[in-house]
């Protein structure tokens, strides 16, 4: 399943790889993309973790 998320509060670089590591450990061997200049976050799996995940960071990702 692909879950796009807008993440309006990842404004940096170092807000992407935190957002990304998140991610990736929450859903070992998903495909993540992640579109800083749009905040856009596209992630393959479970939807739930995913968001989970992103607010675990520290961001607020909403449904796009």
């Amino acid at each position: 399943m692909t879950s796009i998320f807008t993440v309006s509060d990842m404004t940096c670089g170092h807000c992407e790889k935190t957002v990304r590591a998140a991610l990736e450990e929450a859903l070992p061997g998903a495909a993540v993309t992640i579109d800083l200049s749009a905040r856009k976050v596209t992630v393959e799996g479970d939807r739930e973790k995913a968001e989970e995940a992103i607010r675990e960071a520290g961001y607020t990702p909403q449904a796009a």
